[in-house]
């Protein structure tokens, strides 16, 4: 397939047209109100269901072993008895620790209150306690939500091109597969490895970020590209923000072991990585939404280029705040307070239409599918979608679009 060819079907895709007023002008001005009250009260259940899980945790390796010793149990039957306690508090306890970490990103969009500074305050210490620099991501946040969708200026999750990924353009078929060429191991090893190191790799190694920045540039250094002058020193307190908690970590490790911290917040903290980046990814890389260049792209057709998820179903509900439910909202308002996304999401999809996405498929499915299918975009042309290995869009394909993008 040339660098410029569609399918007749992409070439029938009528971008948004609406302007911004227009779509707000459709949702009710309530709402837009933040109720500081409400969002305390959030914040207070997240810390209680988190510290009721690590109460718990805590009597796995000591209580509840006495107790199942004390059954006679065999010693195969206990360890996985064991073992499974750890996993079930592994997996609550790391949707617990996400949802503070969505409250913390609630507040570096001032979705929390209208109190900028309490924002602030309540934003550095999640932030901080998950070892992500509130401030530094935060400047680079906004900038993505300001650029979303734009093959030049987004800042995260921005696709190669045919070119950068050195494919011929007159390539497709098994001519593309040949030059891809990952076995489903390899594919499997990679998907892994995104989950797992990708959130800490982008903070320290801009991968996956903005392709025009200089090496080596990061959210720890107050210089870097992607800060402003004036936000200099708040990047520098975020860092100071980290030095704090690992200094604390180190004293836990000191006083009660590295295990035992390694066992209760290590590994809840590493599943905050490997849901945020599965979150993320799936929000902004799927065969069903455009990609746009500077001739066709404005800040309404970026924020309507996302897709809500039903993100594990009644979990994504209660522990991250819906922040995979009603995704395409935040785009458009990110002020808006995610406790009114649902309500605002129905307006939302009224008044757009069909540019409004959502997909009722199994996440994990979708990971995959999605991991192998969106490979690369076209070098030429202003509204662009993921191609796959070999150079289809999900234009190509409806039957499959149909089965594995709308569920």
């Amino acid at each position: 397939m040339g660098a410029t060819k569609k399918t007749a079907k992409e070439q029938d895709f009528v971008p948004l047209s609406y302007t911004l007023k227009d779509i707000k002008d459709n949702i009710p001005a309530h709402l837009f109100e933040r109720t500081t009250s409400l969002a305390l009260w959030y914040l207070l259940r997240d810390l209680i269901v988190a510290g009721t899980f690590f109460t718990l945790g805590l009597q796995i390796d000591t209580t509840l072993k006495l107790k199942l010793v004390e059954s006679g149990l065999p010693q195969y039957a206990l360890d996985i008895a064991t073992w499974a306690c750890w996993l079930a508090y592994w997996w609550f306890q790391g949707l617990a620790f996400t949802g503070l970490w969505v409250i913390g990103h609630e507040c570096g969009h001032g979705a929390f209150s209208a109190n900028r500074r309490l924002c602030d305050v309540i934003g550095f210490i999640t932030h901080s306690a998950l070892l992500t620099p509130y401030f530094s991501w935060k400047f680079v946040h906004h900038r993505h939500h300001s650029n979303h969708a734009s093959v030049e200026n987004d800042e995260v999750y921005v696709p190669h091109t045919r070119k950068e990924l050195g494919l011929p353009e007159d390539a497709e078929g098994h001519s593309l597969e040949e030059h891809f060429g990952d076995t489903p191991l390899y594919t499997i090893f990679s998907l892994v490895r995104q989950q797992l190191i990708a959130f800490p790799a982008y903070l320290m190694f801009n991968v996956s970020g903005q392709k025009r920045y200089p090496r080596w540039s990061n959210h720890f250094n107050p210089k870097a590209v992607m800060f402003t002058k004036g936000q200099g020193n708040a990047v520098i307190m975020s860092n100071l923000g980290l030095v704090g908690m690992g200094v604390l970590l180190y004293a836990l490790c000191s006083r009660f072991g590295t295990g035992a911290v390694v066992k209760l917040y290590g590994v809840p903290w590493l599943l905050v990585t490997h849901w945020f980046i599965m979150i993320t990814y799936l929000h902004h890389t799927d065969p069903a939404l455009p990609h746009y260049r500077k001739g066709q792209w404005n800040f309404q057709r970026g924020a309507a280029a996302t897709i809500d998820r039903d993100f594990l179903g009644w979990q994504g509900r209660f522990f991250l705040h819906d922040v995979a439910h009603y995704h395409v909202i935040h785009h458009f308002f990110p002020m808006m307070p995610w406790y009114h996304g649902e309500e605002a999401t129905r307006h939302l999809r009224k008044t757009i239409g069909p540019h409004y996405h959502r997909s009722d498929a199994y996440v994990f499915q979708v990971l995959w599918y999605n991991y192998n299918f969106c490979q690369f975009v076209e070098d030429e042309g202003d509204v662009l979608f993921y191609r796959n290995r070999q150079g289809k869009s999900a234009w190509d394909i409806p039957a499959l679009r149909a089965k594995l993008i709308h569920g």
